[in-house]
């Protein structure tokens, strides 16, 4: 198969080895490879029509759904940068978002517009909307306040005359992803074509993906993970089945009908998975599943093991600065199940201290990923672009003194550490670990051996302010489902999460308090618990006015 350089022609090159074959099933639609070319092609050539120039934004904001891979791939293929948009975001999220990169043109449904109407008079920029039906399904009165000079509806938009996009090249840009923003305003992360094309490369080499796969896009396109479902499947020439699902158990039903052979997800979905009955065709189809977004659970490994046995685990570690950056292969899930493993493929990956010396074997240090998969840094945000994205020194490790071009890397503020063998174990993210007591504890480490105990369904740990401690070490936990048929009493359940913490963690890491909810605990957009949410609502519920 001919080698992809730019993003759209992950499309094109599959089109033309395999144009009849499925590239996208959706809602019981099913598109080939060459129907998905020509829309994409189409797609450019209607952006060129609206005068858009080389580079300027193109923002998506939609479900799951063909026309939102089309635009995807479609504005690359202008010239132009893709922005996707978690459909889970609220109006006043989306418009920051429009006027932080000055997005040109926005892409979304008609329902969608509605919403985000009164607060698109605030974005300047904006030029066009193209929308999923046609302009008349709106009335005049809708596109008059919707604030954009035009309004042009999918089909003619589709409808213009062929021509050529903007020349680019492959460190040119082609997309904006922006963080879920649990730590403030959310971040444009810019990558360009060769980030996401490397990226596809190396992912589906590890994953041995083929053309036969059939791979289940559950996580959000605009999370990196989920869009990597996309272009690691259009880089083979497999079959991508798009998910907007409501319950846990829609998934699994998903990956029964659609005989589904590869699913990434991050691990709160992973753990609702395990309480519920998987169907047996799953096992018989699933090749792999893939953890992304945060440590996997042992327990839950454990028990999505035995509901699949027949499928291999692969356990990630990414970063949206650069795309992917870990991963373990299965064959060490047994020996060490709580690594992140090594480099992907065309990566490495550094532990260093913060003078920028490489740490000892086991000593935690700063995760520092280089090579061809660092994105070019946040979008508008010179200062956080110069605390992630650094330059390496020339004697570092993986460069040669002499060298006159400057590396950059992206320093990505998880502490982890590197054993003798070269795995790696995530620790903790820098701004979230807790001080209690003088040690230094990760919460993630807490959550996991809660977990350990099987009397939970979800949790999350977060510090408390405390005269005494520096910090206490606060849970919030879910009781087991009641599908799993086990489980506590939820109100002796803190005594009996306590007893189990004190049996099984040295007494500075302990839990001083545990509240049993119901569940499910909140998600930020992309689908992971939300620990800063639920420990602001709990300081907010504790703070007298």
């Amino acid at each position: 198969m001919p080698e992809s350089t730019l993003l759209q022609e992950l499309v094109w090159t599959s089109a033309a080895v395999q144009p009849e074959a499925v590239a996208l099933s959706a809602g019981g639609t099913s598109v080939s490879y060459a129907a998905l070319a020509d829309s994409v092609q189409q797609f450019a050539a209607g952006l060129m029509a609206l005068g858009l120039a080389r580079g300027e934004r193109v923002a998506i904001y939609l479900e799951k759904r063909v026309e939102t891979v089309v635009a995807s791939f479609g504005a690359p293929a202008a010239g132009c940068v893709f922005v996707p948009i978690n459909p889970l975001l609220k109006p006043e999220q989306v418009t920051f978002i429009l006027q932080d990169c000055n997005v040109r043109v926005l892409v979304t449904s008609p329902d969608r517009l509605a919403l985000l109407s009164p607060e698109l008079a605030a974005c300047g920029d904006l030029r066009h909307i193209v929308l999923t039906a046609g302009v008349a399904s709106l009335g005049a009165e809708a596109v008059r306040d919707s604030a954009a000079p035009t309004a042009t509806g999918w089909s003619d938009l589709l409808a213009s005359a062929t021509r050529s996009g903007h020349r680019v090249i492959d460190v040119d840009m082609a997309a904006i992803l922006y963080t879920s923003g649990s730590t403030g305003k959310p971040k444009g992360v810019v990558l360009s074509h060769r980030n996401m094309v490397a990226g596809a490369k190396s992912v589906a080499s590890y994953l041995e993906n083929t053309s036969n796969d059939v791979l289940l896009a559950a996580l959000p396109l605009s999370f990196d993970a989920g869009f990597s479902q996309l272009t690691t499947a259009f880089h083979v020439g497999a079959r991508v089945v798009l998910l907007n699902y409501l319950m846990p158990r829609d998934v699994l039903k998903a990956m029964e009908r659609e005989g589904v052979t590869g699913f990434t997800a991050v691990p709160p979905l992973f753990i609702q998975l395990t309480q519920l009955e998987w169907p047996a065709l799953i096992n018989d189809n699933l090749r792999y599943f893939a953890n992304t977004g945060g440590r996997m659970p042992r327990e839950t490994l454990t028990l999505l093991r035995q509901r699949v046995p027949k499928a291999r685990p692969f356990l990630m570690y990414g970063l949206t600065e650069a795309f992917r950056s870990t991963y373990l292969p299965p064959e060490e899930v047994e020996r060490r199940p709580d690594s992140i493993g090594k480099a992907i493929p065309n990566a490495e990956i550094l532990v260093l201290r913060e003078d920028g010396t490489p740490c000892a074997p086991d000593e935690p240090g700063e995760l520092v990923h280089r090579g061809a998969l660092v994105g070019q840094g946040y979008w508008n945000d010179a200062e956080k672009t110069a605390e992630r994205y650094k330059l390496l020194a020339s004697d570092a490790p993986g460069r040669f003194s002499g060298l006159q071009l400057p590396e950059y890397a992206v320093f990505s503020g998880d502490t982890v550490r590197m054993d003798a063998e070269g795995f790696l174990y995530f620790i903790g993210r820098r701004d979230e670990m807790l001080k209690t007591s003088g040690y230094r504890v990760s919460p993630t480490e807490v959550e996991e051996i809660v977990y350990a105990t099987r009397l939970v369904g979800e949790c999350a740990a977060f510090g408390v302010e405390n005269p005494t401690l520096g910090q206490a070490i606060h849970v919030i936990a879910t009781p087991v489902s009641a599908d799993d048929g086990a489980g506590v009493d939820a109100a002796a359940l803190p005594l009996a999460l306590l007893a189990e913490c004190r049996s099984r963690m040295p007494a500075y890491m302990v839990p001083a308090s545990f509240e049993i909810v119901s569940g499910p605990l909140p998600r930020n957009p992309n689908g992971k618990i939300d620990r800063k949410l639920l420990a602001a609502d709990w300081l907010a519920q504790r703070t007298p006015f």
